[in-house]
């Protein structure tokens, strides 16, 4: 016996029904999209901040388990924006040369909307970060180098700027923590971020 399909029960979206959840999903996507961007470059640059953390606590600690210099350099020899270099400075000549120098590693750039600045050896014009024997941060000139390099995301103005501002320190100790600072002057930048490896003020 073969039995007839009610069409009153029958499966599936109308036309219509089809259209309006369309325009809906639309909708919902226009609105999240500038949030979920917001959220991923916020993201790499906390990433960014924590791998120079990362990075500058490292080469500290190469310096005094190795009992030689270790520095760390932009990776174009000018421009921290285009990655940097860590190494064990070998050859003593506080500078990097591949076929002497041991390299501990080395890190690509971060994303092109992060900008960076900095101070002290860190903003020379072959910028550096050197650590002698002891773990002191150190000028090639054997005075203290205490620095900071800070990243910013160039996409954003104003007080949302300042939000998305990572400061990376090096106290005169040789400790290295990240914050995000007050105000655009803010050089101390005294509260430290998840992301910081020394709660101390400098």
């Amino acid at each position: 016996m073969i039995s007839k399909r009610n069409p009153e029960i029958e499966g599936g979206f109308t036309l219509i029904e089809l259209m309006v959840t369309l325009a809906v999903a639309a909708v919902l996507m226009v609105i999240a999209a500038p949030g979920f961007l917001a959220f991923q470059r916020n993201a790499e640059l906390t990433s960014t901040t924590n791998r120079l953390v990362s990075a500058i606590a490292t080469l500290r600690s190469e310096a005094m388990k190795t009992g030689m210099a270790a520095m760390l350099v932009p990776a174009d020899g000018a421009d921290w924006g285009k990655g940097w270099t860590a190494f064990i400075d070998k050859d003593r000549d506080q500078a990097f040369t591949a076929d002497d120098d041991k390299v501990i590693f080395t890190q690509a750039p971060p994303a092109s909307y992060i900008t960076t600045s900095a101070n002290g050896t860190a903003n020379e014009k072959k910028p550096y970060i050197l650590f002698d024997a002891s773990g002191y941060p150190k000028t090639k000139g054997g005075g203290f180098g205490g620095l900071t390099i800070t990243f910013s995301r160039s996409d954003l103005t104003g007080t949302a700027a300042l939000a998305d501002t990572r400061s990376v320190i090096v106290s005169l100790a040789g400790r290295v923590r990240s914050c995000r600072p007050a105000s655009a002057s803010d050089a101390k930048c005294p509260v430290s971020t998840n992301s910081s490896n020394d709660s101390e003020s400098d």
